[in-house]
């Protein structure tokens, strides 16, 4: 499965944040009920790794499940046991570099050109520009304009409204956080989850 491919066809890069392994794994159920098929684990949920092996197991290959805030070489090293299929960092880290060394498929966070550069330069299959809210959708027209190569996916306060924009402005696929999970990943409504899901779905169908 050629990665940038299936990211550009899914559009939707889902973030998942959540208090625990168990709700992780609660909210990538939702999301793949609702047709969000390309997920991300953010490490930043206690036992992230582990609800991305348990994923990982429950599905097939045609689920695409990440880790996410991947910043060390150790956490490189953990969600590659896990069996991510590929891994977002904030920035160029040192587990930005471990994933090169592993040769797990990395989106890479960057803000400026030079960034986007250097995370292309250390090997990134794409680049995360992050956080796309900061500038918006016409900065990412802009960065294209000198890069128009470079597959950059928008992460960062990409909402339902500007989510069509950033496709349009040229972004591979749009992540979304927040504004898709809401508080699902502490407790709050998968129905709301899969509510909010089907409106992304909706507002990128046809960017």
């Amino acid at each position: 499965m050629e990665l940038l491919a299936e990211l550009g066809q899914r559009k939707v890069l889902a973030i998942i944040r959540a208090d625990g392994p168990d709700r992780a794994l609660e909210c990538i159920r939702t999301l793949v009920a609702a047709g969000i098929t390309a997920l991300e684990v953010s490490l930043t949920t206690p036992g992230g790794a582990e609800a991305i092996s348990k994923a990982r197991t429950e599905y097939d290959s045609s689920v695409l499940i990440g880790a996410g805030t991947v910043v060390t070489a150790e956490q490189a090293d953990e969600v590659a046991d896990a069996r991510a299929d590929f891994v977002v960092t904030p920035g160029i880290t040192r587990g930005a570099k471990r994933s090169v060394e592993l040769g797990l498929p990395l989106l890479c966070g960057a803000l400026t050109p030079t960034e986007v550069i250097a995370a292309l330069d250390l090997g990134a299959l794409a680049v995360k520009i992050f956080p796309a809210k900061l500038h918006g959708p016409g900065y990412l027209r802009e960065l294209r304009a000198p890069l128009p190569d470079a597959p950059l996916i928008a992460v960062g306060g990409v909402d339902v409204t500007t989510a069509p924009q950033y496709l349009a402005a040229g972004a591979l696929a749009v992540g979304l956080g927040s504004p898709l999970l809401g508080n699902a990943g502490t407790g709050g409504s998968q129905a709301d989850l899969a509510h909010r899901a089907a409106a992304f779905l909706e507002a990128v169908a046809h960017a």
